[in-house]
């Protein structure tokens, strides 16, 4: 099993920048793929951006984040992270990482183990 703990999110004003962090721990030579999701109110957790190691690596984010959202791995620290900028309203949500063994790394049912959520709130 994988222990994924986050960090960063918080309040920003809209065209501002924050940085989530996802640790990851156990089992994490297992593991080839992160994804990024998130939830806000009263919709279904919807896939933000995620990376694979197989064969190279793959980064592939969705449509409405292409562009102002980065994610980059550090192997030494077992550490993903999401670089937001240029946020917007729209980006306000929980927001979750998770890990497993896929190459569909689009779709949340494919991750074996997710962190505890991180609220991100962007002000207009």
């Amino acid at each position: 099993q994988v222990q994924l703990v986050q960090s960063g999110g918080g309040l920003v004003q809209a065209g501002g920048s924050l940085r989530l962090s996802c640790t990851a721990s156990g089992r994490t030579f297992s593991i080839y793929a992160m994804g990024w999701f998130r939830q806000a109110p009263g919709k279904d957790r919807e896939f933000v951006g995620g990376m694979h190691w197989i064969g190279g690596t793959t980064t592939t984010y969705a449509d409405s984040v292409k562009g102002r959202f980065t994610i980059s791995r550090d192997n030494a620290k077992n550490t993903v992270y999401l670089q937001m900028n240029t946020l917007k309203p729209d980006d306000t949500a929980v927001y979750y990482c998770a890990s497993g063994r896929t190459t569909h790394i689009t779709r949340s049912g494919e991750y074996d183990d997710w962190g505890q959520g991180t609220q991100v709130t962007v002000s207009s």
